[in-house]
């Protein structure tokens, strides 16, 4: 059975219960009422008759007469003919009039004229009324019993017994039930009509899913979605947030989102719009990571029940992939020199062919002073590492395509081997494009200077342009849309924010120095600890060597 039905059921064997104890209470109060009444109108009708002066007269000369009367004088008597009328009139069962021995003076059965009552009668003598259900010669009744008082006044002379019969009680009866019928049948009907609602609007709400299978889908989507590395944020058509993973709090640097609109989170705007509608399937930087948010509408059916943003860090994947541009970069900063280098040992290979020795060797000469392959950077000797030197030269050649010269600042100074150069050309690689970017889109002459400086065991470098500068330097780290604005070169996209990222792993970081304008365009430096082997150990290597 579906849980919708045994609510049903359930709130309707409720209404039935509870109209059922009602109508139990409301029928034993109507029985009480009537009860009342009944001894409310016996005890009327026999003071009526225990004041009336013929009664009180008579009762009074048979109570004072020593003997017992005789039932045939009673019979025709003028107490029996009045008990009689008041009994019709009343529709009573009985009116029994006796004297202070209990005789009865009045009796509906005239045979019994004459005798002692069947019912006690001392409460009367003494003076008290008394109402009660009793059972006689003539049934069950509800029956009043009255003192007759002598007309001058004293003690009690007899007593005036008043009885309903108990049919004629519960007359009315009938009616009270089929009126309480009446109102348990239209109450249960409502009761029925309103569970029927309840269920229809219950099933609306749960989507026609039902409770047990809503605890199997809470319990799957919690192992599922804090299980998962992605965060998982959804909101209902009201933007109001409706489930936010541990991951998405952490991403987000949020608590609490559950309850709140995404606008009230305290989210970045580029954040928020990427959250609620567009997504940032290029990644979107998130403080120190990379994060890809993708936007899905949820719908069941024609409805739509609002969206669900997925956030992945993808800090990792974009790391590799910096450092992977870079390997790629040197790589073919690698291939020309070896290719330049081919070229050169061909030509001194021919000179020794001719027999030309002499030229050979001053060839050879040369080309050791030179290096292998002329990259025709400014400075570039100053920089004795071979895998930065290279990443340097491969860069100008890209810069040069762009209308930009690259070219090494006269105080740099790099005389140790670097061993994790991949972070360091990540980094500087991002700082030099960033630059490019902001040369070439000033005008002429456009530049780019390098500075690389020995730290202990750290790098520094500087990246300086002639570019138009950075107009906000507390926005260039900051998240923001691609394309947002086409001349504010420096902070789009992650290339800083990823630097920095890279540079902070390690315990450095990347700042602005310079953020230029008026004439001069910006630097940026950055500092990696720990790429290099320190003085003291090259020293000793070379001692031993």
């Amino acid at each position: 059975m579906r849980f919708a039905t045994r609510m049903l059921v359930v709130q309707v064997a409720t209404q039935l219960v509870v109209v059922a104890v009602c109508t139990a209470v409301f029928a034993w109060l109507g029985v009480q009422q009537l009860k009342a009444e009944a001894d409310s109108s016996a005890l009327n009708i026999a003071r009526s008759v225990a004041e009336a002066p013929d009664v009180r007269q008579l009762v009074t000369a048979y109570s004072a007469d020593p003997g017992t009367p005789a039932a045939s004088d009673l019979r025709g008597g003028a107490l029996q003919q009045y008990a009689a009328d008041v009994t019709n009139r009343t529709q009573g069962l009985f009116v029994v009039i006796t004297d202070d021995h209990g005789i009865r003076l009045a009796h509906p059965d005239p045979d019994r004229l004459g005798q002692v009552v069947s019912t006690s009668f001392a409460d009367a003598l003494a003076g008290r009324e008394v109402v009660t259900w009793e059972t006689g010669t003539l049934g069950e009744s509800a029956r009043a019993k009255v003192p007759i008082h002598p007309p001058d006044g004293g003690a009690p002379v007899g007593e005036v017994s008043v009885g309903f019969e108990r049919a004629s009680v519960f007359d009315d009866l009938p009616a009270l039930i089929g009126g309480i019928t009446v109102a348990v049948a239209l109450a249960v009907v409502i009761g029925a009509v309103v569970a029927l609602l309840m269920r229809r609007r219950l099933e609306r709400l749960t989507l026609g899913v039902q409770p047990e299978e809503l605890v199997a889908l809470v319990q799957t989507q919690t192992a599922v979605l804090e299980g998962a590395d992605e965060g998982v944020l959804a909101c209902d058509d009201a933007g109001i947030v409706r489930v936010c993973t541990t991951a998405a709090e952490r991403l987000l640097g949020i608590t609490d989102a559950v309850g709140r609109p995404v606008d009230a989170l305290g989210l970045p705007p580029a954040v928020t719009v990427a959250l609620s509608r567009v997504g940032a399937s290029g990644g979107l930087p998130l403080g120190d990571r990379v994060v890809f948010v993708d936007v899905r509408p949820v719908r069941r059916g024609a409805r739509t029940l609002g969206r669900v943003a997925v956030l992945r860090d993808r800090t990792d994947v974009m790391a590799l992939s910096g450092r992977l541009d870079s390997v790629r970069a040197m790589g073919d900063a690698l291939r020309v020199q070896r290719h330049e280098n081919a070229n050169r040992l061909h030509a001194a290979v021919g000179l020794l062919d001719a027999g030309r020795v002499d030229e050979a060797r001053a060839f050879l000469a040369d080309l050791v002073d030179r290096g292998s392959v002329d990259w025709a950077v400014p400075g570039i000797e100053l920089v004795d590492d071979a895998m930065l030197q290279s990443f340097l030269g491969a860069k100008a050649l890209s810069a040069r395509e762009r209308g930009v010269a690259l070219r090494i600042a006269d105080d740099t100074f790099s005389r140790t081997p670097i061993d994790e150069v991949e972070d360091v050309v990540a980094v500087l690689g991002n700082l030099i494009d960033n630059a490019v970017t902001a040369a070439a889109s000033a005008p002429p002459p456009r530049a780019v200077e390098v500075s690389v400086l020995d730290d202990a065991d750290a790098v520094v470098v500087t990246v300086s342009d002639s570019g138009g500068g950075i107009v906000d330097v507390d926005a260039i780290f900051a998240p923001r849309e691609r394309g947002d604005d086409v001349d504010a070169v420096h902070g789009l996209g992650i290339g800083l924010p990823l630097s920095r990222e890279f540079a902070r792993r390690r315990g450095g970081e990347v700042w602005v120095v310079d953020p230029g304008g008026a004439g001069h365009g910006a630097v940026v430096a950055a500092r990696l600890p720990g790429v290099r082997r320190r003085v003291d150990e090259t020293v000793r290597e070379g001692e031993g060597a």
